[in-house]
């Protein structure tokens, strides 16, 4: 029933999906580093040069990077569940035909892609809702102060 062709060409293009999303693994975690890093800027000093803009300027930059913080933290797990199941599909055969060695392999490297597709994950999660907070605040202060200012300013008796 498993011998037919298709099977084999979807186990081949299966098998060739590992090494692209290791690497997809690889490079969120440097996108998470890197957005950790900005994020410590923004806190600490970053947001109260926001505070000069614009209004919608803010809320433009603030959306681009908490969708790029939630796309870190969905992409992540997803990435470390394909690279988790890749290598069991092998593993598994291999220990069919009696080579412990080739499924303890396979076995290493899928729980390595799982913890990093875990990581990455919890490292979007932290630092979308941390950046939800600032931003909600900061617009919030904003608001007080456009709506101070219009309080403050005179108005004309007619």
């Amino acid at each position: 029933m498993f011998d037919s062709q298709v099977f084999a060409w979807l186990h081949l293009l299966v098998g060739w999906l590992l090494k692209p999303v290791t690497w997809g693994l690889f490079a969120l975690l440097v996108v998470a580093v890197v957005d950790i890093g900005i994020a410590i800027g923004e806190r600490f000093g970053g947001l109260a040069r926001w505070a000069l803009m614009p209004v919608e300027a803010v809320e433009r930059l603030a959306r681009r990077r908490l969708d790029r913080a939630d796309l870190i933290g969905r992409v992540g797990p997803m990435l470390g569940l394909m690279g988790t199941l890749i290598p069991l599909g092998p593993g598994l055969a291999a220990l069919g035909d009696g080579n412990v060695q080739i499924l303890s392999v396979a076995m290493r490297v899928a729980f390595d892609t799982t913890v990093l597709g875990l990581l990455a994950g919890v490292l979007g999660f932290a630092l979308s809702r941390l950046r939800r907070r600032w931003y909600d605040d900061l617009l919030d202060a904003m608001e007080a102060a456009r709506q101070q200012e219009r309080s403050d300013e005179p108005t004309l008796a007619l």
